[in-house]
């Protein structure tokens, strides 16, 4: 049974999932911060980056996918401690692999555990933030989702840092592992223990088929497809603009590689700053009508993006999308959340929809590209923002009978 918490507890508690976002936004951004010079100490070219990025992609997916069944084995808490500790290796021993031990496939090693940890993280600290969302009775879920955006803010300047002191990739990734390790034990420490994450004492806990069963029972509902459906369109827009928006804006738009990366920050900071304060608009107009609005600036931003005949109007293209696709991921997962008797199953199953679409939409958009044109290739993320629109009815509040009674 799940114990009530004192405030302190709870305190504790909220800290640490913000934490946890954090950390997980903290080792993308380690790694990817350092690329350039993990290609130069291996003395690899694009083609071979490329490769290193599959990996980690690759071992994401199967993170998230496998995610629902680590999480019936061991609970959310000490799934979280274990996947963080995976990861904060992983990411040690990418910086070893570089410069001590010169090693490509040592790298690919510490790269599938890092995707591997991440993406079963991803799904586990989202369904202890619905929790705290669902405890605190307002939304919050996009501020947990703007402390991961901090984290890979604070991992760029850490990189760039290290770089300007001369800090090679092996140094730097120690020292970030083994603050992720250090971080991921004082997190276990303040994380309680909850039925609803499969997390209770031993002593209490139902045969881990029956677990497996609530586990997958999610996949079960139309609800959680309409909910994929919502998420999968933004997913798409977000994963689209992180690793396009800049070059379409570079060279499609031609105003080269400084605008492009300007683009990419306005677009990165108007999607955190709507997670940060959108909460009390969602509380004061509700989930749809907040979702439909967004789904239209989305849509918008984007066909503006592909259609601006001026680099102003580009970066105005950037803060829509960046505002249009801010509030789908985690407001998915918030009504994935509504039922606490089945929320872990329900938000399983919707973060695995999200950030496979997240992680595999990008690549799929690429192959389009090479054969339509970057630009035209953006109207798909219109179409699916469009959508995302249309079946944002599934994210209205679950009523009272639509819930499992309790016990």
């Amino acid at each position: 049974m799940d114990s009530a918490l004192t405030r302190s507890q709870f305190v504790r508690w909220r800290a640490a999932i913000f934490a946890i976002f954090l950390a997980s936004g903290l080792s993308i951004a380690t790694w990817a911060s350092r690329v350039p010079d993990i290609k130069i100490a291996l003395d690899i070219d694009k083609a071979q980056v490329g490769l290193l990025l599959l990996a980690a992609g690759i071992a994401s997916i199967i993170g998230i996918s496998t995610s629902p069944a680590m999480m019936a084995r061991t609970g959310a808490r000490r799934g979280m401690l274990v996947m963080m500790l995976i990861f904060g290796v992983g990411v040690a021993l990418i910086g070893l692999g570089t410069n001590v031990f010169g090693s490509v496939p040592m790298v690919i090693l510490g790269l599938a555990m890092f995707g591997y940890g991440n993406g079963n993280l991803d799904v586990m600290m989202n369904v202890e933030a619905t929790a705290i969302e669902q405890q605190m009775g307002k939304t919050i879920l996009p501020v947990f989702h703007a402390f991961f955006s901090l984290g890979t803010v604070l991992g760029a300047g850490a990189g760039a840092l290290a770089v300007a002191i001369g800090a090679d990739v092996a140094a730097h990734g120690v020292t970030m592992g083994a603050v992720i390790i250090i971080a991921a034990v004082v997190c276990y420490l303040n994380v309680p223990n909850r039925d609803a994450a499969l997390d209770p004492e031993p002593q209490e806990k139902p045969h881990w088929r029956e677990r497996m069963h609530v586990a997958m029972s999610a996949w079960r509902e139309p609800r959680t497809y309409a909910l994929g459906v919502v998420m999968l369109g933004m997913s798409f827009a977000e994963g689209g603009a992180n690793d396009w928006l800049a070059l379409g804006t570079a060279e499609d738009h031609g105003a080269g590689p400084a605008a492009g990366a300007a683009a990419l920050a306005v677009f990165s900071v108007a999607m955190t700053v709507v997670r940060v304060f959108g909460g009390p608009l969602v509380d004061r107009f509700g989930r749809v009508l907040v979702l439909r609005i967004l789904a239209v600036t989305a849509a918008g931003g984007i066909l503006l993006f592909i259609l601006a005949p001026n680099t102003p109007l580009v970066f105005v293209a950037a803060a829509l999308w960046g505002i249009g696709a801010s509030l789908g991921f985690p407001l998915g997962m918030s009504a994935a959340a509504d039922d606490p008797a089945k929320a872990a199953a329900r938000v399983s199953a919707a973060a695995t929809i999200g950030y496979i679409a997240f992680l595999g939409g990008p690549p799929v958009l690429g192959f389009i590209a090479n054969h339509v044109g970057l630009l035209n290739t953006l109207y798909v993320l219109v179409v699916l923002a469009v959508l995302s629109g249309l079946f944002s009815g599934a994210a209205r509040p679950l009523r009272q009978d639509e819930m499992t009674p309790s016990r």
